[in-house]
């Protein structure tokens, strides 16, 4: 993984590798990996992820179709 530090700014190429690490999902892999997961536990988070993402998918497909209002668009820079 690279990212380029422009115009000495280290703290803005900070924020963007933590933000890719975020989207590949290194932290949650290092958090993982910290401490042994018994079966039953490593059986029962995999579920509630299973039916986390099913429930997420249903909720964008009723948005899709009308059945649900979309999310609200956020602003940025707007006064408040």
């Amino acid at each position: 993984m690279q990212v380029l530090v422009r115009d000495n700014n280290v703290d803005q190429a900070l924020r963007v590798l933590k933000k890719k690490m975020q989207r590949e999902g290194l932290f949650r892999e290092m958090r993982a990996r910290s401490a042994y997961e018994k079966p039953s536990e490593k059986r029962a988070r995999e579920k509630a992820e299973g039916i986390r993402r099913a429930r997420k998918m249903a909720r964008k497909q009723a948005q899709r179709e009308g059945l649900l209002p979309a999310p609200k668009k956020k602003v940025f820079g707007a006064a408040r």
